[in-house]
């Protein structure tokens, strides 16, 4: 299964695969408009990869076929504060 996989102006690691280069017909209007306009990245054989950086490459497979798209997001940002907080849990119950 080829893809082609863009990147967003808009929004940092931001990337959306398509199942043809410049065909974002089955991608829904708002989508288009919050991603800004797509920088093209690769084109991408799924068929010839284990792995696929942090995307699931199932669910891409899945939502290509089912869809015609693929939205990656980047992770959610790290909650400093949990972190912080469970840090300190640790070392009060160390003491």
């Amino acid at each position: 299964m080829l893809c082609a996989v863009y990147r967003s102006q808009k929004k940092a690691d931001t990337y959306l695969y398509v199942t043809k280069r410049d065909d974002f017909s089955r991608v829904p209007e708002p989508l288009m408009a919050s991603f800004g306009q797509p920088i093209f990245v690769l084109m991408c054989n799924l068929d010839k990869r284990d792995k696929l950086g942090s995307a699931d490459l199932q669910k891409v497979r899945a939502d290509l076929t089912e869809h015609g798209f693929y939205l990656q997001l980047p992770p959610p940002p790290e909650n400093m504060l949990d972190e912080l907080k469970a840090r300190n849990k640790r070392s009060d119950s160390n003491d």
